[in-house]
């Protein structure tokens, strides 16, 4: 958004341009001043290095450690060469400030299992940094700073859901850990699903993003945080212009969870749901494919209570639009837990609404604990416990008598697997080799993690859906 003058002078547009470089400037604990009159300079017009100037404060360098056994904790400020020298892993990424606290924002993989985070202001000052919560799932990590006290200028989160396309958005970041650093570009396209996770909605951008970008914000011309730069899209490693950011609706979401209650409590409805067919949509009289199909109602499920039914036609959720099944699956993750919300559908051409009482997620399809006694014949890999499909396996998740493959009977919510597997599902296939056996499975994906080989591809039988999906070991 830019603002300027009037034909005459000052109008609207302009005090209205005063009024919110002063309040940037006060937001992140500024001097108001100095931005006002460097907008009124320019007859009422904020311009970039006006935002950059105002902003840069709040970015922060995110510096992380890994030690690994038998080597020396080498934390000093001016040690980094000497972790790499003593075999310790050493990420770097960005973050930004959303509390005078000292509370950071950046993604988990940037901290993911540091033993030693470091952050640094672009005047310069170093924090240590504790992990306060993270979330797997969307790649979002809340980094506590040390401050002793100081009190340190901050950002905020804005609409993300009034970005379009076309829009002028900048990065501020430690891209190859240079230090501060701002490349503009434009919203190149909203509700990305690059198949990083269950509720892939990223922002894309042509703004410069490289190595070290990671948890760094994405400003929009208002110098609100309407995205956090996590991905790219390359074959060199550099940027080519495909940048990923999840939008600042689902942070700010997930931000507000892991701050409030130190983890995600995401709502749960409890069917597998398939996308709508050409064919199908053109029989119930809509233009182009929309909307939800149920294939499997789990028992003992909200969908049960509330009523319904396989081959029911989600159509919106809780007023959100369905057009695909990520749509529905982030309408309910985004609902409060134990809200009732209403679910239009279709069934046997007729439209209805029922009342649907929302459960918890992280309670129903993920277990929390692995650490108790496995059960006979089960075995532990890759954050997930996979078990032979007995007649007691078979009963408890609802499965035909005739599954062949392993069954995932419980899953880590702080593992990789979580991102993909659920309990329930069946695995057919790893790597394109029949796995019959949980002791093969586990075989299978232990290698593969030894060799550093990357995700595999996995081929999942979950309720009527047959999908391929990849898994980091």
């Amino acid at each position: 958004m830019r603002f300027d003058t009037n034909a005459i002078g000052f109008g609207k547009r302009a005090t209205a341009a005063l009024g919110a470089a002063a309040a940037l400037a006060t937001i992140i604990g500024l001097d108001a001043a100095a931005t006002e009159a460097a907008a009124a300079r320019r007859g009422g017009e904020v311009e970039l290095p006006d935002l950059v100037t105002s902003l840069s404060p709040a970015v922060v360098n995110v510096s992380s450690s890994v030690r690994r056994a038998g080597q020396p904790d080498l934390s000093g400020p001016a040690q980094r060469m000497q972790r790499k020298l003593a075999g310790q892993a050493v990420s770097l990424g960005s973050g930004f400030i959303i509390d005078p606290s000292g509370v950071v924002v950046t993604n988990n993989h940037v901290i993911d299992n540091a033993d030693d985070i470091k952050v640094t202001l672009n005047d310069g000052r170093e924090f240590s940094g504790r992990v306060r919560a993270t979330d797997r799932e969307t790649d979002i990590a809340i980094v506590q700073l040390e401050t002793g006290g100081a009190r340190l200028p901050y950002v905020e989160f804005g609409d993300s859901d009034a970005v379009r396309v076309g829009e002028d958005v900048f990065a501020i970041g430690n891209p190859f850990g240079l230090g501060g650093t701002v490349t503009k570009g434009i919203v190149s396209a909203r509700n990305r699903d690059i198949d990083a996770g269950s509720f892939d909605d990223f922002i894309q951008t042509d703004a410069a993003i490289n190595r070290g970008n990671s948890g760094g914000p994405l400003f929009n011309m208002e110098g609100k945080v309407v995205g956090v730069n996590t991905a790219i899209y390359s074959q060199t490693g550099g940027s080519v212009g495909v940048g990923f950011a999840v939008p600042a609706s689902l942070a700010k979401i997930v931000t507000d969870q892991l701050l409030k209650f130190g983890e995600t409590r995401r709502g749960w409805l409890g069917v597998s749901i398939d996308e709508m067919t050409q064919k199908y949509a053109s029989e119930l009289g809509f233009a182009r494919p929309r909307g939800a199909i149920v294939t499997v109602v789990r028992p003992d499920s909200p969908a049960l209570k509330g009523g319904l039914k396989p081959n029911d036609v989600i159509l919106t959720f809780n007023r959100h639009e369905v057009n695909g099944v990520r749509d529905l699956t982030r309408a309910v993750a985004e609902t409060p837990v134990g809200a009732t919300v209403p679910v239009e559908i279709i069934r046997t051409q007729k439209r209805m609404t029922l009342q649907v009482t929302v459960d918890r997620r992280e309670t129903n399809i993920l277990a929390g604990n692995l650490s108790g006694p496995l059960p006979a014949g089960a075995v532990q890999s890759a954050g997930v416990t996979l078990q032979q499909p007995s007649p007691e396996v078979l009963a408890a998740f609802d499965l035909p008598r005739d599954t062949e493959g392993v069954v995932v009977t419980e899953v880590d919510p702080a593992s990789q697997a979580a991102i993909v597997l659920r309990p329930g599902d069946v695995i057919l296939e790893i790597g394109w080799e029949r796995v019959l056996r949980p002791e093969a499975a586990a075989d299978k994906l232990e290698k593969l993690r030894n060799l550093n080989s990357g995700p595999v591809l996995v081929y999942i039988q979950r309720g009527d859906r047959l999908f391929f999906d990849s898994l980091r070991p």
